[in-house]
């Protein structure tokens, strides 16, 4: 081939490496395992160029590791149940089922032209029956094991659209879709007891070396664990039955700042109340609309209701508190009640200040600086972190100048002491509700049957299979209107039941794909020689977007299922390595209409050298690094960049304009510098194939950079160091291309710079490495290897200081004992010019660093 014709390159080596099944993955007693996996992508339709650099960094990782001797899983899937099938059924009409399915096919059909050195044999969707058949299966084993119950919960419904809402799916109070006000419903729900494994899941954080400091610190502050005080308010009067309101508190060292009791709507007290009282109904209600979420709680305005009850301070039985109902406690936290601490907590202050309520300074700066403050007229309240040193004026006996820390252990020794309390370490994880109103899930395999209750499914029956005869013109889940397919048969009495319709959170199905990798046609979850084999996941790479709940869930599933039998104790933390990638952003480009909203334009419909729009002539404004969006038109469609460039120039691309953490924004500019490069390299390699053997003047330099190159290639390839790797090619290629070597050490180098680019860009690679006489597939050949004697420096340049400053530097040979340099330093000119005729006291030779002359 005399020309670089990307089109032509590609299509003939992925057909190459797909007939001599290169990425097949099976057990080896030979070589080390590695198992690569990137996060799963939703079947949208698209693939975007978050994908390909994503995709493309896993893939880098996988082919350097496969020409290391390593015997690589790099597998592929898709996480295709979830509520977009649904919607896009209810807006254009067909199946969930198939429009995923078409998704999907469209999808691999765009990834695979990027050369992807996936295995898909192991492809699958978690809406297979096959998959979803095998996650029933570990449901039961789950259930079984008492990781998985049933309890009323308060959840957010849709009235509209008839389903529970996820707390994100709740804008405003009102559901996302439907727009309708939400509402708290009281629902039996099923749960994973997740919470079980609270301390083990924090703990095992410090174990996780290799993964990103600022993941394991979202994970550690999602789980939150907390010490503090549990105890009681002695009701003035018993009400309803109740005597105390239990409180749990993180902050005992404010007791003496309180001037409220709060409790939840959901509180058994308030519930008491409302049954009797219509006002207080009323106010429930009300409070029960919006997020249950703890954000969507501090940003909403603080609602409360004095129910006329009064409690007794523990420390003084004179001093009465009122118990008002407030709409920013969560009943799932704590006991659901607490103390208002006006001063040092501030949706406490905002209370207080709205409804008249006291407001005492427990304690103030160090400093005394702030005095009585926020007793007076503030409105912020002083909340000093729990490190810092304060001064107590409304504090425990004999406490003074402490630590927020200091005075809360100091708290609980004295309430224990007291018999006034426990002191209680309770965590923020609660248990995970799994429970959704959906379609398109994976159904849950228990039946509800009139004389056995709630009885799990034969494993035998298994899969559940979700029924193709569903309509969604009306609103609520289709599986409860779907009467052949709900009633059904008890299978431990065998009289008529009714299969439950709620499906599994989408979530459930991504907790555990990484081990049905190991074995994705296996008749049960896993097979314990290929997960003993495969796991864990060696490198794990996705966005931070998932640092909480993907990964946290995905933790607790692989302890379920080393419980279960179905995973080794190794992989109860199951990725080894985490990397998480930045985006791939864009510019936008935007004018203004006659009311000043932006209108956004198409790359193809502006002109960016005069920065105006083509059709109109409007000048533009031109936003840098912006995430790529549909609706700002400023998505770039990586088919059209393969079609148009080729595969090899996209991931060229996302891999080395920045260090792969970071975003990266992609620009035309950009993608046409990598072409173009690419091409280079094409020639300068066809160049010297055709260069007859022979030895030249520039041999052991060229050699000498090629060694160099190895390391730092390896380096960068070994720590995620992607960018540098390619600037280290970037100069190689220039050495090449310059050098004056003969043709025998030409050929070897080119030979090695397409083997060091082929994890980034394997199409070329394949092509140089033929028309130079490689062996086999590049793809498979061993790694180079960096020869250390190559890798030192034959010459040395050190600097000369005279008393400490600089006054030249010389030449000279790597290996040259110090007392030869100390001679050549001492005849330098500029050295004798700068002694002015005095003897030196001592020469240091500091070897291949530097040269002090002190006189």
């Amino acid at each position: 081939m005399s020309r670089y014709s990307a089109a032509e390159i590609e299509a003939k080596w992925q057909q190459a490496w797909d007939e001599a099944g290169l990425f097949r993955a099976t057990r080896s007693a030979d070589k080390p395992k590695y198992y690569v996996l990137e996060m799963f992508p939703y079947p949208s339709g698209r693939i975007h160029m978050g994908h390909v650099r994503n995709y493309t960094m896993g893939d880098v990782i996988a082919r350097y590791k496969i020409s290391n001797g390593f015997n690589v899983l790099h597998p592929m899937g898709w996480d295709a149940f979830g509520m977009p099938a649904e919607n896009a059924a209810m807006a254009i009409g067909g199946h969930p089922k198939d429009w995923t399915y078409n998704n999907i096919a469209d999808m691999r059909a765009q990834m695979k032209p990027l050369g992807l050195s996936i295995d898909w044999s192991r492809e699958f969707a978690t809406c297979d029956p096959e998959y979803y058949g095998q996650q029933q299966s570990l449901f039961l084993d789950m259930l079984e094991k008492g990781l998985v119950y049933r309890k009323n919960a308060i959840v957010n419904w849709d009235p509209v659209d008839m389903t529970v809402l996820a707390n994100e799916q709740v804008i405003d109070g009102k559901g996302w879709r439907s727009g309708a006000d939400v509402e708290r419903r009281e629902l039996t729900q099923w749960f994973f007891k997740i919470s079980e494994f609270s301390e083990d899941l924090l703990a095992s954080l410090d174990g996780l070396d290799n993964w990103p400091a600022k993941v394991k610190l979202m994970q550690a502050n999602w789980i939150g664990k907390s010490r503090g005080l549990q105890f009681s308010f002695d009701l003035s009067t018993p009400a309803h039955g109740f005597e105390a309101v239990e409180v749990y508190t993180t902050r005992p060292d404010t007791l003496q700042g309180a001037s409220f009791v709060g409790i939840s709507p959901d509180h058994p007290l308030a519930k008491a109340l409302e049954a009797d009282d219509a006002a207080v109904a009323s106010f429930c209600a009300e409070a029960r609309k919006g997020g249950t979420t703890e954000e969507a709680i501090e940003t909403a305005e603080k609602l409360g209701y004095d129910t006329g009850l009064t409690v007794r301070h523990p420390f003084d039985p004179e001093q009465v508190l009122p118990v008002w109902i407030a709409n920013f406690i969560l009943m799932d936290y704590g006991t659901g009640a607490i103390f208002g601490c006006p001063a040092h907590d501030q949706r406490d202050i905002d209370f207080a200040r709205k409804y008249g309520l006291p407001v005492h300074d427990v304690f103030v700066p160090a400093s005394g600086e702030e005095g009585h403050t926020r007793a007076e007229n503030g409105k912020t309240a002083y909340v000093p972190p729990k490190t810092e040193a304060v001064r107590y004026i409304r504090g425990f006996a004999g406490q003074d100048v402490q630590t927020g820390a200091e005075a809360v252990d100091a708290a609980i020794a004295y309430c224990e002491g007291k018999g006034l309390g426990q002191g209680v370490t309770k965590f923020r994880l609660r248990d995970w509700g799994l429970s959704r109103q959906r379609y398109w899930g994976c159904p849950i395999p228990v039946v509800h049957c009139a004389e056995c209750g709630v009885v799990p499914e034969a494993k035998a029956n298994l899969p559940v299979r979700l029924p193709d005869d569903v309509t969604f013109d009306v609103p609520g889940n289709p599986l409860d209107r779907h009467a052949t397919w709900r009633d059904c048969t008890c299978p431990k009495c065998g009289k008529e039941a009714k299969r439950e319709t709620d499906t599994m959170d989408t979530f459930v199905d991504s907790s555990w794909y990484f081990a049905r990798f190991t074995a994705p046609h296996a008749e049960t979850p896993t097979v314990a020689e290929d997960a003993a084999y495969w796991m864990n996941v060696d490198q794990y790479i996705g966005g931070i977007e998932h640092a909480i709940l993907h990964l946290l869930y995905s933790r607790f599933f692989a302890r379920a299922m080393n419980l279960t039998g179905h995973l080794p104790e190794k992989a109860r933390e199951p990725f080894d390595a985490l990397f998480t990638q930045g985006m791939v952003t864009h510019e936008i480009y935007q004018t203004r209409d006659a009311n000043g909203r932006p209108v956004y334009h198409l790359p193809e419909d502006i002109d960016r050298d005069s920065q105006t729009v083509k059709a109109t002539g409007e000048a533009l404004e031109i936003i840098p690094s912006a995430k790529m969006s549909k609706s700002k038109k400023n998505v770039v469609d990586p088919v059209s960049i393969v079609t148009g460039y080729g595969a090899d120039t996209a991931r060229w691309f996302v891999l080395s304009d920045s260090p792969p953490e970071r975003d990266v924004e992609w620009t035309a500019s950009g993608a046409d510098a990598t072409a173009k490069h690419l091409a280079r390299v094409f020639r300068i390699c066809a160049d010297v194939a055709e260069m007859p053997e022979g030895a030249g003047d520039g041999d052991d330099a060229l050699l000498r950079a090629m060694h160099k190159t190895i390391d730092e290639v390896t380096k960068g390839l070994e720590s995620f160091g992607f960018n540098a790797a390619i600037a280290r090619l970037y100069a190689f290629t220039n050495t090449l291309h310059k050098t004056n070597a003969g043709g025998t050490a030409r050929r070897a180098a080119a030979r090695v710079l397409a083997q060091l680019m082929a994890p980034m860009t394997p199409h070329i690679a394949e092509e140089l490495w033929h028309m130079l006489a490689g062996q086999g597939l590049c793809a498979a050949a061993p790694w180079p290897k960096a020869d250390p004697e190559m890798l030192k420096d034959e010459s040395l340049t050190l600097p000369i200081q005279i008393n400490g400053k600089r006054k030249a530097e010389i030449v000279v040979p790597a290996d040259m004992p110090a007392a030869e340099v100390e001679k050549i330093v001492l005849a330098n000119d500029a050295v004798i010019k700068a002694l002015e005729g005095a003897t030196p006291k001592k020469v240091i030779v500091v070897p291949g660093r530097i040269v002090n002359v002190v006189v």
